[in-house]
């Protein structure tokens, strides 16, 4: 008479072990998990493409449809093309506005990325210093309710040639401001960045700023800013189309310290200029330092954003890999 054993714990989990081993082995189904992440780019689309301050604005829940129809992951708002006021303190109808866009992305499941304002550092008058200062922790607030971890900054300029339109004819170069100096600026300059920092860090935003125009024109302008301010919360951010004369040595220039990237395209003519930039060639600028961030598409040119933003896409598709 044979009496039944019950098999132990171990026993059954060493039979389970090798049955699944088995299965495997002779299952050409079943593969061990692999990444098919090739790259770790990330585009997005600023809502400039479709608004260049000259017509109506483009809503931005307009911009996050059209993204989300494109298959692009994120959006780069531009701020002076939102829904309220650009200079005025917050009010609750402001905040409520925020929560809208906040949610309409996420149903379109679109990352809000960057929030691109205006603002100049660059100055004599402490007292506008100071208002630009406030300004721009009203827009870290902004882009904290949001959910957005980065803002785009200026450095400012001198504005001793009034008009952008013709700053634009004079290639971005304007005179010093008559009783001053560059060093001076630089100094105005680092001294509001500074201020503004301990809010970004408590807030979680970076600060992006941006090879514009004025002080950061050059990138040993963009370098001298991004080096004398060690933070976490301060980086660089790479426009492909603000260095208007030779520019991919200057980009590989900047692209260490680059914590974001607005990439230019010019199809029907650029509203003030137009560049042939090589977006491969960009491309492997940005992966030679190791970049891994967004990159956001700024289409600049005439064409209308419905034709021409569909094709900027792909052109930093094909040349990002993503």
């Amino acid at each position: 008479m044979h009496h039944y054993v019950a098999p132990s714990r171990r026993d059954f989990l060493a039979a389970s072990i090798a049955a699944g081993t088995a299965l495997l082995s002779t299952s050409p189904a079943v593969a061990a998990p692999t990444s098919t992440r090739k790259h770790l780019i990330q585009l997005a689309i600023s809502s400039y493409s479709y608004w260049h301050f000259r017509t109506a604005k483009v809503p931005i829940e307009t911009v996050i449809e059209k993204a989300a129809a494109l298959g692009v992951a994120g959006v780069d708002i531009l701020h002076r093309q939102m829904d309220i006021p650009e200079k005025e303190p917050l009010t609750a109808a402001h905040r409520s506005y925020l929560q809208r866009l906040k949610r309409h992305a996420f149903r379109n499941g679109v990352s809000l990325v960057c929030l691109s304002i205006h603002q100049d550092f660059v100055d004599p008058s402490a007292d506008y210093r100071r208002a630009q200062v406030e300004h721009t922790l009203k827009c870290i607030e902004i882009a904290a309710t949001l959910g957005i971890p980065s803002i785009r900054l200026n450095s400012g300029r001198w504005n001793t040639i009034a008009s952008f339109d013709d700053l634009m004819k004079a290639r971005g170069e304007e005179p010093i401001l008559p009783g001053h100096t560059e060093d001076e600026g630089f100094k105005w300059c680092q001294d509001c960045i500074e201020q503004c920092l301990p809010r970004a860090a408590e807030l979680g935003v970076v600060l992006a700023l941006e090879n514009h125009w004025g002080l950061t024109r050059t990138p040993a302008g963009l370098l001298r800013l991004l080096n004398s301010v060690q933070s976490p919360w301060l980086g660089g951010l790479m426009d492909t189309g603000n260095f208007l004369e030779d520019p991919y040595p200057k980009l590989a220039a900047i692209a260490p310290k680059t914590v974001f990237v607005q990439a230019k395209t010019y199809f029907g003519g650029g509203e003030w200029y137009t560049l042939d930039l090589d977006y491969a060639r960009i491309a492997k600028i940005l992966a030679d330092v190791n970049y891994t961030g967004w990159v956001s598409l700024e289409m600049e040119g005439k064409e209308h954003a419905d034709t021409a933003v569909p094709k900027s896409i792909e052109v930093l598709r094909k040349a990002f890999g993503a």
